[in-house]
This record gives structure tokens, sequence and C-alpha cells, in this order.
């Protein structure tokens, strides 16, 4: 069974006719494009029909360049010294640039329109681009002059990008002297992270007090950057016509305000569910208070479930075919047809991530597969995307991108069938393990996120008075995870730099990045058990509405399930499969 992914449906090599081919056009078409806007997107032009049918095909047309950028990221992703490769990802970047003051005219041609509606609603071809189109004009509300825009996304390369940079420099090269089996080691700081999940007790606590006192010495310098850079959010958010950031971020998600208020208002109601967790791990590892933040990934099992890679693609296959024949044929097919790059080497990235290639109508997997239980849900998640972009093939190009909190759903779905079905044939001991595995993944997603959810939105309020110093920052960060954990952390033993540790605090681009992992988890368990009581009717309208996220507001797509993502109770019920789980964890607890 091959391991490596086969990428010659986008090119055959760097050096393939094809790809030089597309190479040497790309920049002229781009300028052909832009041409065209510059000439026709102004408001003397009456024939506003034909201007938008127009503007959307040469759009379109466009994407296969596209494939420039995927099939150079995706050589890149398995050998970073490619030099060419991070050459064509460099050069392919900047031309691409280049179409934002094309999009920022579409904006304004539109808000030039009195009789849009009207304009969509005599078109069958507009029809179909009805909600891209009204999307642009959304935010056409919230662009700046042309001028402006470009004056930005330079200042923002020398701004908040730069200070993005700093942080992720000073994380990556910063060495840690830390204790582990009687001998002090100096680490890069991700590996001594990584000591959580050590089966030493005293390599977990050393690793922890050791990673505290490692953020000493960049915590000045990482403050500077967080302060600068939600600044900067602050700054733009304003100036776009913005009441707040998170006005800012709930538009960009297709989310309403009283959608994150509902779900919110459900975990927090819902907190002490985890608390029965993290007491039950507490006293299973001895520690007479509650749990200490260094022993939240400490493994309390001795089950060992593994897999050789062929076993966890037929596993996947067989588990997905439970739940519709069409899915477990796409996996087969992706298996098969080595849409997979499996196993570790040198010079792959790290993780796991799925590309869905629209214009080949195909997906790219990339995972680091060891043979571990998790090794194979992961590779039942990221087939998740991938089947989500399968929904999507058929759909038109700008139909098919979808917003962060949807897309965890599909991917988080696929886990949790493998997850039951995994439960279903596991002695007891198995079960715990499985558990427990899937219950710290939980609580991460829920508990720490809501935490970090706390954590930013209390920073950005009091930032706009100026900036915090890493005291005050601390304390927010401690403040935050508090009322996230409870009782269910020793207080004593907190995690007050996980401002410093996160990256998704540091791009001005995606603030409040924390809570679409939240939505997507609770949606997809919802769903879940919406499939569950009614197996019947549910594979079709589920295919459905993954085929209509590109073209839906958040709930307008639940509605699609029936499933009103604006009420409380739904999140609840989600929350309550959780609880299930967790009293089932609890009860096996030796």
């Amino acid at each position: 069974m091959k391991t490596d992914w086969d990428l010659n449906k986008l090119y055959t090599s760097f050096d393939s006719k094809e790809f030089k081919k597309d190479m040497s056009q790309l920049e002229s078409n781009v300028k052909s494009f832009n041409n065209w806007c510059d000439t026709n997107l102004n408001n003397d032009n009456k024939n506003s029909e034909e201007i938008i049918e127009t503007y959307i095909n040469k759009y379109e047309d466009l994407e296969k360049f596209s494939m420039l950028l995927v099939y150079s990221s995706l050589i890149s992703s398995v050998d970073t010294e490619n030099f060419e490769a991070t050459r064509n990802i460099n050069t392919v970047d900047q031309i691409l640039t280049d179409l934002s003051k094309s999009e920022t005219l579409f904006k304004k041609y539109l808000t030039s329109i009195d009789n849009l509606d009207e304009i969509i609603n005599k078109s069958n071809n507009l029809k179909e681009y009805s909600f891209f189109i009204k999307e642009n004009l959304i935010s056409a509300k919230h662009t700046l002059s042309e001028e402006e825009e470009i004056l930005y996304s330079n200042l923002k390369i020398t701004g908040a990008d730069a200070w993005e940079t700093l942080r992720n420099q000073l994380t990556s090269t910063v060495m840690v002297d830390v204790k582990v089996d009687n001998e002090i080691k100096s680490l890069p700081l991700s590996s001594v992270r990584n000591l959580a999940y050590s089966e030493s007790s005293s390599t977990r606590k050393n690793a922890y007090e050791a990673e505290l006192k490692a953020y000493e010495n960049i915590d000045k310098s990482c403050a500077s950057a967080l302060n600068s850079i939600k600044g900067e959010a602050l700054i733009i958010s304003k100036k776009r016509g913005y009441k707040s950031i998170l006005d800012m971020t709930l538009e960009n998600s297709r989310m309403d305000k009283e959608i994150l208020d509902a779900m919110l208002s459900s975990i927090k109601d819902n907190l002490n569910i985890f608390n029965k967790y993290f007491k039950c791990k507490a006293e299973i590892l001895g520690h007479k208070n509650s749990l200490p933040f260094y022993d939240i990934f400490a493994p309390i099992s001795n089950a060992n479930i593994s897999f050789t890679y062929e076993e966890a693609s037929q596993y996947v296959i067989k588990n997905f075919t439970k739940f519709s024949k069409e899915l477990g044929d796409f996996a087969k097919n992706a298996f098969e047809n080595n849409w997979i790059d499996a196993l570790p080497k040198k010079g792959k990235v790290g993780g796991a991530f799925c590309d869905n290639i629209h214009y080949i109508k195909e997906s790219r997997i990339l995972s680091n597969f060891e043979g571990s239980f998790n090794d194979m849900v992961t590779l039942a998640h990221e087939l998740g995307h991938a089947y989500h972009g399968e929904c999507l093939k058929n759909e038109k190009y700008v139909n098919s991108e979808y917003s962060m909190p949807i897309a965890e759903t599909a991917s988080t779905f696929c886990e949790t069938l493998i997850f039951n079905s995994a439960l279903a044939e596991a002695t007891d001991e198995e079960k715990f393990f499985i558990l427990e595995n899937d219950i710290s993944s939980t609580a991460q997603v829920i508990v720490d996120i809501y935490s970090r959810f706390l954590f930013e939105d209390n920073f950005i309020n009091k930032r706009k008075d100026g900036p915090l110093s890493v005291e005050e920052i601390n304390e927010i960060m401690i403040d935050a995870q508090i009322k996230a954990y409870g009782n269910g952390l020793d207080k004593n033993y907190l995690h007050k730099y996980m401002w410093i540790c996160k990256p998704h605090y540091y791009s001005v681009d995606e603030n409040y990045y924390n809570f679409p992992y939240a939505y997507g988890l609770l949606f997809a368990k919802g769903l879940y058990s919406q499939y569950i009581e009614n197996k019947d009717d549910f594979v079709d309208k589920y295919t459905n509405m993954l085929a209509n996220t590109g073209k839906n507001n958040l709930k307008n797509i639940a509605l699609l399930m029936d499933i009103d993502v604006t009420k409380k109770e739904f999140w609840d019920k989600s929350l309550k499969i959780i609880e299930k789980q967790i009293d089932t964890f609890v009860s096996l607890k030796k």
C-alpha cells in the first residue's frame, strides 16, 4: 500500500510543460482581469447584469492558477528545504495579491446599483451567485478606499505581520533547561511542551515549571507584540465601521451574535460537567486537591490500541460504510488513489491537514501516521474535511468557500463515527483509554477555548485604554482560566503565560480564532445525535447541507437540518452527549 501522495493530477513537476505554461500566463491573466475591472467597474456603466456576470466568470477563470500555489505548497509541506517550492509560493502569492484592487472595485461597484435585488432575481445565472454577490455588498460597507486598502496592506507587513513574526521567532528559538530522567537537558520550547504527555509525573511537573520560567525571558517582547497587534485590530475595525473587533469577526464567520451568545451561555452553564472529568483524573493521579495544569495531558491508561497504516485504512473504510456507502466508497477511493501522504519523514511538516482542491474535484491529505489510535482517528478527521470538499465539488468556485465555524463539522462528525464504533467493540480497559483520549481533546475545545475567548475579549476591552503590562496580561489569563476551569484545576498550578503559548492571538486578520472550534465540535455532536434518532432521512439531508455551506450563513445552514442554532437548547443537548461520555468514563475508573 503506497504511503506517498500522488500530485500528478495537478502537475508532474516544476519542470513540466504544464506548470511552466501556467506560471508564465499567471501574471498576464491577472493583469488582463485587472484591466477589465478598471475599465468596466465604474458608475457610468449601465448594463449591470452583464457586468456582474462577466466579472464572476472572469474571476472563476482564474481558479486554475490557484493550482500553482496549491502544488507548490504541497511539495513544500513534505520537503521544507525545497527552495524552488518556496520561491514559487512567494512569486504566486505576490502576483495574486494584485487581485485585491479589483476585488475592492467590484465591492464598490455593487454599492452603486440601486436595484441590485431586481437584477439578481431576473437573471438565472446571477441567482446562482446571489449569496456571493450580497456578501460582497455587505463587505463593501467596510471596505476602505482603494488607496487606503493598498496603504494598509503595505503597512500591515511592517506592522502586525512583523510583530507576529517576532513572536513566532521568539517562541521557536528559545531553549529551555529542563530536568528529564535526572539529567538537565536544553530543549526547544515545543519539545518541552510535549513532555506534558510523559509517563513520569516528575518530568511533567519539571517541564511545566521550566516552560513558565523560560517565558520570563521573552514575555516583555511578546507583550509588545500582542499589544501592537490588538491595537492595530482596534484601529482597523473602527476604521472599517465595525462596532467592535468581535462584530468584525462574526461577520467574517457568517455568524449572528445571538448564535455565539447561545453557544457561550450553554458552555458556561455546563462547565461543571467537565469538573467531574478533571477531578476523576486528579484522583487517579493521586492529587488531593484538583488537577494541576501540568497533569492535564498525563496518560492514565495502560491500554495500547495500535494499527498498521493498512489496518487503519480498512478500519476507517469499514466504519464509514456503516454510515453510508457513499462515504465508505469515498474513503476507499482516497486511499487507493494515493490522496494521502501518510508517514513521517525528514523534511516533512508535523501535524495533519487536508487541502480540498476544488479545481480538480479532489483533496490531498497530509498526516504523520505512526500507528496509534489517535493517528487512526486523525485520518478519519482529515477524510471528513475531504468529504466536505467532495460534497462541494459540483458547486461554482465562488460558492465553495465556507466559514471557519462550519469547517470542523464534517471532520468532527467522521471522528465521532469512528469513536463510537471503537467504543462498541472495546473491552472496559480499552473503553477507558478511548474515552479519556476523546474527553481530554473535547475539554480543550470546549473548556480551554472558552478560557481563551474570555481572555481575548477582556484583553481587547482593556487594550482600548492603552497597552497592558506583562503582569496585567498574566492576571487576565489567570482570571479566564479560573472562570473556565472552576474547581477542576488546582488554582496553585495554572498557566499564566498561555497567551504567549497560543499563536492564534497574534494574527491581526483572525481575531477570536477560538470559538469556531467549539462551534464545529458541538454542532457535529448535535448532528450525530440527530443521526442516531433518525438514520433513514439523515444521510441525504446531511450531504445536502455540506453542499450548501459555501453559499449560506451559519443560521440557514443549520436550518437545512431543522436545527435552530440561536436556541441555547440545541447546545445544551450537544453538551449532554459529552456529559454521558464523562459519566461512563468515571464509572470505568478502577
